[in-house]
């Protein structure tokens, strides 16, 4: 299914660790060993998936934003 393509930036000093996003878009989003949110490898791009959208509203501290190309 062709989309536009996402850019999503994270800013791991904001972020808090609540796994919102990985609750959220579990096939892009992660957790490192400190709990703070990283991008699944090779899914920079949001992988297609329509709930990359929902992650900014989600993340409590707005640590994640996705722009759409």
């Amino acid at each position: 299914m062709a989309g536009h393509a996402m850019r999503i930036t994270i800013d791991r000093d904001r972020c808090i660790g609540s796994g919102q996003c990985v609750m959220t878009a579990p096939g892009v989003f992660t957790q490192d060993d400190d709990a703070l949110v990283a991008l699944v490898p090779g899914r920079e791009d949001g992988a297609g998936d329509q709930r990359v959208r929902d992650v900014p509203m989600a993340c409590p501290v707005q640590a994640v934003a996705v722009f759409e190309d």
